[in-house]
């Protein structure tokens, strides 16, 4: 059984990069038929507060990440305690007393020697004596997992082979000095627990892969199959993490972003595929492909999923946006005619608004300076409402045979002074919906 799992910290909103990351988790195991776990990892309790915990499971339930179970961290403290207490009995886990400006100076240290800033394991030559005087001179340590200086190998679902010198890192950190575990203690036991065989996440996690396959095997658990995606850049190549906080999935979703576009978007983002708009997750799922993917950073511009959008709603029915055409403020039995005559105008649902605001209220008419006398002239003969579909052609024919006028020269100047813009939908389709035209006055 195929398992994957996203395991966000609930200590924010979701943005584009984590999208990446539970999608990619999402697909595999909807395509494979297997779970999809979302495990909240809530180990720090100064930071995660459960109103990210809600948001999170809303912003995935609106672009149709549906989880089979859900798993908190902090509901499985005494299982991490109890590993860690194993990798202790095994000396794998030792108490180290370093403050960080002491692990800093041997960092420079070394660096001005030439060597790599690893730590240099002194707390393993500590005598109990020497522990106790220094608990009580300043508290509880943190705990180091020990390494085993060997060469760390997998295959990477993306990257391909890899190979980690084990000498070349730093024991890891797994629990801090006031006891709180850190991620890579309890996604370990998480991972060996929930029996998790596919881990998809950023290619900045490689090194820590390495370290938890060892802390894997040394807790008796299967190493899953790993895989890590590139990093997203801006449109020009620049880092995208200092605006990550800008492009959270509740702002894209408020700038009015159809949860398809976004879906189709990252599917295919990085991959030799084509980006498709797909009508539903099955079928971003039965097209995606892991080993499509390449190394390389990944340019993400937003504003290509605005036209994404547009296509999104341009094959919408009404009963779909039907909500949406009522906040607008579109009378019920108009609603219909209405959307059907919009729907290929609009590249969000809240432009809706301003196009009815248009039909009821009717627009500032954009008249250039030549045309004053041709549009004067023309709205004289403009026929009192309602206007139909036929109002239009006739109109436009009675103004050519009066003037004199034909193509771009007759029908943009009257298409601007009466909705006061340059585009739109067919004026054939739009005139029955025009209860007002403020040209006339």
């Amino acid at each position: 059984m195929t398992t994957t799992r996203f395991a966000p910290s609930p200590t924010g909103y979701i943005h584009v990069g984590n999208l990446r990351t539970a999608l990619m988790n999402h697909l595999i195991a909807r395509k494979a038929g297997g779970t999809f776990i979302l495990r909240i990892d809530d180990t720090d309790p100064e930071r995660s507060k459960q109103e990210y915990v809600d948001a999170i499971q809303e912003d995935l339930e609106w672009l149709g990440l549906s989880w089979d179970r859900i798993e908190r961290q902090s509901d499985r403290l005494a299982r991490y305690e109890a590993a860690a207490q194993q990798l202790r009995d095994e000396g794998r886990l030792y108490e180290c007393f370093e403050t960080p400006t002491e692990l800093d100076l041997k960092r420079k240290k070394q660096l001005n020697m030439g060597k790599p800033p690893v730590y240099d394991r002194a707390a393993l030559a500590l005598s109990d004596a020497e522990k106790e005087a220094l608990r009580a001179e300043r508290g509880n340590g943190h705990w180091r997992f020990k390494l085993d200086h060997e060469r760390i190998e997998w295959t990477d679902g993306i990257l391909g082979d890899l190979s980690i010198d084990a000498a070349s890192v730093s024991d890891p950190v797994l629990i801090r000095g006031d006891g709180q575990f850190l991620y890579t203690p309890a996604s370990v036991c998480d991972d060996i627990d929930f029996g998790v065989t596919h881990v998809v996440r950023g290619s900045d996690h490689v090194t820590n892969t390495a370290t938890q396959i060892q802390i894997i095997k040394a807790l008796g658990g299967t190493v899953p199959e790993f895989a890590h995606h590139s990093l997203l850049t801006g449109p020009q190549g620049e880092a995208l993490s200092k605006r990550l906080g800008t492009l959270s999935l509740r702002d894209l979703r408020a700038a009015g972003v159809e949860p398809m576009a976004l879906v189709s978007l990252m599917a295919r983002l990085g991959s030799s595929d084509p980006v498709e708009l797909r009508a539903d997750m099955e079928a971003v799922a039965e097209g995606f492909d892991l080993g499509h993917f390449g190394s390389a950073p990944t340019k993400f511009d937003e504003r290509d999923l605005y036209p994404l959008t547009a296509r999104v709603l341009h094959e919408m029915p009404l009963a779909e946006v039907a909500g949406d055409v009522a906040a607008a403020g579109v009378p019920e039995a108009l609603a219909e005619e209405f959307w059907a005559v919009m729907r290929d105008n609009i590249t969000t649902r809240k432009d809706l608004a301003g196009w009815w605001q248009l039909c009821a209220n009717g627009a500032e008419p954009v008249i250039e300076d030549e045309d004053r006398a041709f549009v004067a002239e023309a709205m004289a003969l403009l026929p009192e409402g309602p206007f139909d579909g036929d109002t239009w052609g006739n109109w436009t024919k009675a103004v050519k045979d009066a003037t004199g006028r034909k193509g771009r020269g007759l029908f943009m100047p009257l298409r601007k002074a009466l909705t006061g813009q340059g585009h739109g939908p067919d004026m054939s389709a739009l005139m029955p919906l025009l209860q007002v035209v403020k040209a006339r006055g």
